[in-house]
């Protein structure tokens, strides 16, 4: 597991442990409520003549108030519980785990294989009217897809659809133009500056801009900041946003975080290599 999995791994567990805690809250404050409700004599409403009416009324109130409570800390709970389950079924490949290449990579061998299953079972049942014999497929795999042809539209005459395949196909193109671009960002070297009272910086480990003040910035500035998409981390004790193009752009649009230099931040950022064209002349494919 690596620090991004690990940090993932934390997340998870802090809001479990905000769940559990709510939970708790919620079910310490229904007992109390519970407890001082009881003490109220069944049915007995409140009586405006008496001399304790007054504090009669306070007393229910703190009574329901507890009640109240107890509800917001049980959705509080709820709220937590939900964070977690979305963030342990989020599959999703982020550009930020350094071994995002490699896990796209996996996810690309796994799509480009099913589309050439798919094509496979389908050249086999024009030929053969049947999926029964192909290779790959169980009898019972081949009979489900058979009869699916049977009881499907009428003008889809294969075990796979061709919007089936333009989907996976487009899913395939995707996921190729992301893996070069992240190729692309992590061949780039960032280059940070220096303004008046701070610097910036790029963390290609993180894959963060980072933007680091002597002091704490005045509230125009966080406001600015805010603006530009960087958040405060106090892991890091740093404003930062995901490391590219745009986040250099976005800091070098702030007059206060201008390079010392004079210079605008974009052109101190190398731009990748350019590709060479294809030498032409070649064999015809």
């Amino acid at each position: 597991m690596n620090d991004y999995e690990d940090k993932k791994q934390a997340r998870i567990d802090y809001y479990r442990e905000q769940a559990e805690k709510a939970r708790a809250e919620s079910g310490a404050l229904s007992r109390e409520a519970s407890k001082m409700l009881e003490a109220i004599p069944l049915g007995q409403p409140l009586m405006p003549d008496h001399y304790s009416y007054k504090s009669d009324q306070r007393y229910r109130e703190r009574a329901w108030n507890k009640q109240a409570k107890a509800v917001e800390a049980e959705r509080k709970a709820a709220y937590y519980e939900g964070k977690a389950e979305a963030a342990e079924l989020n599959t999703a490949i982020s550009s930020d785990d350094p071994e995002a290449i490699e896990k796209l990579r996996t996810k690309l061998a796994g799509l480009e294989d099913w589309q050439s299953h798919m094509k496979r079972v389908n050249a086999y049942y024009r030929k053969n009217g049947t999926c029964l014999g192909c290779e790959g497929l169980t009898p019972d795999q081949a009979l489900k897809l058979d009869h699916a042809v049977e009881t499907g539209y009428s003008w889809e005459k294969c075990p796979y659809p061709s919007y089936q395949l333009s989907n996976n196909n487009q899913e395939i193109h995707r996921i190729r133009g992301r893996i070069q671009r992240l190729e692309a960002a992590r061949s780039t070297e960032h280059v940070g500056w220096d303004f008046e009272g701070g610097s910036v910086s790029p963390n290609q480990e993180l894959n963060r801009l980072q933007i680091f003040f002597d002091e704490k910035p005045a509230e125009e500035l966080r406001t600015a900041l805010k603006s530009g998409g960087f958040r405060w981390a106090p892991s890091e004790k740093a404003w930062q946003r995901q490391l590219n193009r745009q986040a250099i752009y976005a800091a070098g649009r702030i007059p206060a975080l201008r390079p010392l230099s004079g210079e605008d931040p974009l052109s101190l950022r190398p731009r990748p290599p350019r590709r060479e064209p294809p030498a032409r002349g070649g064999p015809q494919r």
